[in-house]
Order: structure tokens, then C-alpha cells, then sequence
């Protein structure tokens, strides 16, 4: 591609972006593309990505007049051809000051956008996406919410690609045995959550819903980690309610995926409009059935049925219902899975992500 590609990553915490990032510049790394990554000095975001063994440069990164920031990235993109991949507006109008000072023309802003929102106002935001290069949807519904207010931007600037996650079960010979681990016996289906434990990820509708199934028929295991107040409040529930034998929380694990393929069928009951739940993708990708809510761009990706099943959000009881579903038919539960994984393979996996994310760095020189 013989283009120089720099990931700006300004967030505080690590969460999917940054997950799409580290992904992403592997490959490019693998591919034998010049990749570095532009961050601020926060160490747990300097460990994870020190181990791509990609050059990182470290910035301030602090707000849209960062000139410190600015000056001290316009040198690195001084020459060549660069793309300058941002992924909230203020790193956009940092590269994009930094392009100016730098004079070099051959130098492109692509801006991807994580979230489902209306685009912010002002002056700078809006010649931010008048004279950004391109702009990435993860999805047809952050797309269409952010051009409801933001009409008549040229359509040649836009394109929607779908996530999608890398498999990596290399330490599957290392992970621990859940069900042993956690003495679940045999005839218990093993359903997993992961991701934050935060309340828009219906957490707590999960719970409630487990209050209506059959004890003796489940173990639910949690994998991420959570606000220390928020996971207090609902480990309160579960000792009021009682459900201690049957939910584990494993906390954050680095290497999630041989964990998930040990899980009966996954649950991910979001609240909050999912731009495109990479969470979601791991289950179908490693052919589980898994069930999801209808309120974010879920339907672009999961046939209601076929390959997942879709509840309304923030209700309990047709969650149990869906639960209650798949405990009670373990052929439709591997059905679902066996689809999921074929529609994931066809039409969501790595290399067409790649494929199509680095003919658009090719289409702006």
C-alpha cells in the first residue's frame, strides 16, 4: 500500500475503539504496512498496545486547541503519504491543524465513528466534516442519526463499513476449564455475559430475568469489569434475591475468547443503542447462539431466529422468555449457532473488514 498509517487513540479507558485499533494495526503490521499509534501516556493503554511492537508516539491529546499536540504530530507527518485515522472530532481537528502546518498535501483525515449520536455543534465541528476526508460508520444507524442534524455532506466523504473481531484462540490450551473450575455440573446450561458491567448494558435486566428461570437449569458467568459502586449494588441483588450459586463474575480477562467457547449460549441484553456490539460478532464468530436487543443497529447483523434472537430492550420477562427458549431446545441453540457462524464467516469476518477498510485509505490518494 506503501502509505503511512497513524491511529490517533485519545481515550482514558481501554473499550472497543481501542480494541478496534489494536486489531486493526496488527494486521496492517502483519501486511507489512507502516503503522504507529498516537496516544497519551496512560499505562494501561501504552501496555496493550506495547505489545504489537509498533512504533507509538506519545501526546498530550488534551482538547480541539491542543497546540502542543498539534505541533509536535505535524513533524510526523511531515512527509509521504499519510492517513491519519481519528476516531472522536477533537483528534480530528488536531490532525487536521497538524496537516495544515505541515504542508504536506499528501496527508488524509478519516474519522471513524463508534457511537450511535447527532454530530456536536459549532463553528469547528462544522468545518470539521466539511473538509475532513472521509467519515466511517460502523453501521446504517449511526450513519442515518448522525446525518439527521448534519444533512448535505457529500456523500463521496461517507461510507458505512461493519465491524468485525479477529479470532484468537491461541491460548485455548491455557485457559481454565470453567465448568471445573466452578464445579457446575453437567446438566446446567453454561450462559455467559461479557463485556462492561455498567447499566447500559442490562446488567440488571439480566439479573431480574434470571429470577424467573429454574435454578437447577443454569450458572451464568460475567467477564468484564465495572464501576465498583455499580457492581456492589448488584451483587446485592444477587444476595437478596438468591441467585449466589448460580452467577460467577471472572472480572476483566485479556484472553476472553477460549472462555466464550466454552459458554452454552451467550447474553448481551444492551439497553442503550449498540453502534455495533463487537461482543455480539465473538459469539456468532465462534458459532454460539447468543441473544441481543432491538435497539441498536443489532438487526443489520442478527437475523431475529436464524442466527441470534432479538428481545425489546429493558424487559425481563420476554429476556427469561428467550433464555427459557434455548434451555429448553438445545438443537435450536446449536442451529443458531452453526447459522451465526456462517453468516459471520460470508459476510462479517476479519479479512473483508480489512479488505474494505484499506481500499478506503487507497481511494483518497
Amino acid at each position: 500500500m506503501a502509505i503511512n498509517v497513524f491511529h490517533i487513540v485519545s481515550d482514558k479507558e481501554w473499550a472497543g475503539s481501542e480494541q478496534y485499533v489494536y486489531d486493526l494495526a496488527s494486521e496492517l503490521r502483519k501486511n507489512g504496512e507502516y503503522i504507529e499509534i498516537v496516544t497519551r501516556n496512560r499505562r494501561q493503554i501504552l501496555d496493550r498496545f506495547r505489545e504489537l511492537e509498533v512504533p507509538i508516539s506519545i501526546l498530550p491529546l488534551k482538547r480541539l486547541t491542543d497546540f502542543d499536540s498539534v505541533l509536535r504530530f505535524a513533524r510526523l507527518i511531515k512527509r509521504g503519504k499519510n492517513i491519519v485515522h481519528v476516531h472522536n472530532p477533537k483528534d480530528a481537528a488536531i490532525a487536521m491543524l497538524a496537516r495544515k502546518i505541515s504542508e504536506n498535501k499528501n496527508t488524509r483525515v478519516v474519522m471513524t465513528c463508534h457511537t450511535v449520536a447527532r454530530p456536536k455543534r459549532g463553528p469547528i465541528y462544522k468545518r470539521i466534516y466539511r473538509e475532513i476526508d472521509k467519515i466511517i460508520f460502523v453501521s446504517h444507524l449511526a450513519k442515518t442519526t448522525f446525518l439527521e442534524s448534519r444533512s448535505g455532506m457529500d456523500p463521496e466523504r461517507i461510507t458505512v463499513i461493519h465491524n468485525s473481531v479477529h479470532h484468537k484462540l491461541n491460548g485455548r490450551d491455557r485457559a481454565v476449564n470453567l465448568r471445573e473450575k466452578l464445579n457446575i455440573a453437567a446438566d446446567k446450561r453454561l450462559i455467559m455475559f461479557h463485556g462492561r458491567i455498567a447499566p447500559e448494558k442490562g446488567v440488571s435486566v439480566l439479573l431480574r430475568a434470571l429470577t424467573q428461570l429454574d435454578k437447577e437449569r443454569y450458572h451464568l458467568v460475567f467477564i468484564g469489569a465495572g464501576d465498583t459502586k455499580y457492581l456492589g449494588e448488584i451483587k446485592a441483588f444477587i444476595v437478596a434475591n438468591p441467585l449466589l450459586r448460580n452467577v460467577t463474575f471472572l472480572g476483566y480477562q485479556d484472553d476472553v475468547q477460549p472462555l466464550l467457547e466454552q459458554c452454552d449460549l451467550g447474553v448481551l441484553p444492551s439497553v442503550w443503542k449498540e453502534p455495533f456490539g463487537l461482543t455480539n460478532l465473538e459469539y456468532m464468530m465462534l458459532g454460539k447462539a447468543h441473544i441481543a436487543t432491538t435497539n441498536g443497529a443489532q438487526h443489520e447483523y442478527v437475523k431475529d431466529g436464524r442466527t441470534g434472537i432479538l428481545v425489546s430492550p429493558d424487559n425481563y420477562r420476554a429476556l427469561a422468555d428467550a433464555i427459557e427458549r434455548l434451555l429448553d431446545n438445545p438443537e435450536l441453540c446449536r442451529s443458531i449457532g452453526e447459522a451465526a457462524k456462517a453468516e459471520f464467516d460470508s459476510e462479517l469476518c476479519y479479512d473483508k473488514f480489512y479488505a474494505r477498510l484499506t481500499a478506503t485509505y487507497r481511494s483518497l490518494f
